[in-house]
């Protein structure tokens, strides 16, 4: 804990989290570390905090138990003094007053409010949305429930959405020995992410280890059929009419911040609640973090939304460092990584600006051992080792620097990433 703590007096109100996802744990983490008054941490789930990308990987491929996702053990919240209300909806905010409403009637009053109310996977937009044996992959009993359903086996599995969820749900399903279709409405998956050359590089992954890949496909229709024990999913109607046959399927089509609580008290939302870099809303007493938030970064000029969970680690901390006052602008490069089959990789970067950019390979792209880089104007704005590691850090020092680099000279392996620093240290 911090040597210097702010202390809050006895009957102050407390400095309170709406939204106990990993972004809203750290920022309590954050909080307590830096004051000795209440904190309230405000959560939906019964469960504590966890961990959300184990979720589409170790956990639903049955490899993790379900201790291991959590960010803290229950206990640690006590221990702390962190009080958690659990199973329940901040439901209304009344800012004037510095009141929350909770979903049973209950008020809570603050001092300082985080909102960290996360975001919710995207409903399938057509028919059969909620059928039985429709998935959807946001909570870890979502993830306990789909688990469950694919360590069968020999089932027909269809993917619709062909993102990073998608992948990974598409590859922890054929490891179970299940038949697996994804269908994406691009011509490679990944496309918006990281572009078509490095999509292929995943498509053709996905057809090596056996997954049919139904690319430029759109969805119109989940069906149903009557069947023991009632009406459940059955097939996936395209919009050329084709019906293609499931038992069961899982939608990943994207998600949506949580900004209902925002907007009913008259916050700025645009793409996400919209914060500065120290995740300040335009009321002094509230701010946001995490998936909701829609945060100014000083690299870009302008605000970036970032659904990732490394930017939920570190920006829940510096948010809860900015409730009490600090001022450092959070600069941080986005990161994700994914595991899909035998394919490891990590990301960093700006995606908006990696969108056009030249796109420089060091490395084999055929055994799938390789390092990209976007380069725009000769400067590096993102990169992505696949199955090449201890090179991340590199990777994001390069970013950061802003130093000029040579395309040949970054593509030759024979020369270490480290020496295309140089020119910038």
């Amino acid at each position: 804990m911090s040597e210097a703590r702010q202390q809050g007096a006895a009957g102050d109100d407390p400095v309170v989290i709406v939204g106990a996802g990993l972004a809203g744990a750290r920022a309590a983490e954050a909080v307590r570390d830096g004051f000795g008054g209440r904190v309230v941490l405000v959560g939906e789930e019964v469960a504590a905090p966890y961990i959300r990308p184990p979720l589409s990987k170790e956990y639903l491929a049955g490899r993790a138990d379900r201790e291991s996702v959590d960010v803290h053990p229950l206990a640690w919240y006590a221990e702390q003094e962190i009080e958690r209300i659990a199973g329940h909806r901040a439901a209304v905010l009344d800012r004037g007053a510095h009141r929350l409403t909770l979903d049973d009637g209950r008020s809570l009053r603050y001092s300082r409010l985080l909102l960290a109310t996360g975001a919710s996977p995207r409903p399938f937009p057509g028919p059969g949305a909620s059928l039985p044996g429709v998935h959807y992959l946001r909570s870890v009993d979502d993830s306990s429930k789909l688990r469950t359903a694919l360590a069968e086996g020999g089932r027909r599995v269809v993917i619709v959405g062909s993102g990073w969820i998608g992948l990974e749900v598409a590859a922890t399903a054929k490891g179970y020995g299940n038949d697996v279709i994804v269908l994406g409405r691009g011509p490679v998956p990944l496309e918006s992410a990281i572009g078509a050359e490095l999509g292929a590089v995943f498509d053709l992954l996905h057809r090596d280890h056996g997954v049919h890949m139904g690319n430029n496909t759109a969805v119109v229709e989940l069906e149903g059929e009557i069947r023991s024990g009632g009406t459940r999913v059955t097939g996936v109607r395209l919009s050329d009419r084709t019906l293609v046959r499931a038992d069961l399927v899982v939608v990943g089509i994207g998600a949506t911040p949580n900004t209902q609580l925002a907007l009913g008290s008259g916050l700025e939302v645009d793409d996400g609640i919209a914060v500065s870099a120290t995740f300040a809303t335009s009321d002094p007493d509230v701010f946001a973090v995490g998936d909701v938030a829609s945060v100014y970064h000083p690299r870009l000029g302008h605000r970036l939304r970032v659904e990732h969970w490394a930017n939920a680690d570190t920006a829940g901390a510096a948010a809860g460092r900015a409730v009490l006052g600090d001022t450092t602008d959070y600069d941080a490069i986005p990161y994700f990584y994914t595991d899909q089959f035998d394919l490891s990789m990590e990301y960093s970067g700006f995606g908006e600006l990696a969108a056009g950019a030249e796109l420089v390979f060091r490395g084999d792209r055929s055994t799938r051992e390789f390092v990209a880089f976007w380069l725009r104007d000769g400067h590096v704005v993102a990169g992505m080792n696949v199955n090449v590691w201890d090179v991340n850090e590199t990777v994001q020092r390069l970013i950061r620097s802003g130093v000029r680099v040579d395309p040949k000279r970054l593509a030759d392996e024979t020369i270490a990433l480290e020496d295309l620093l140089v020119a910038s240290e």
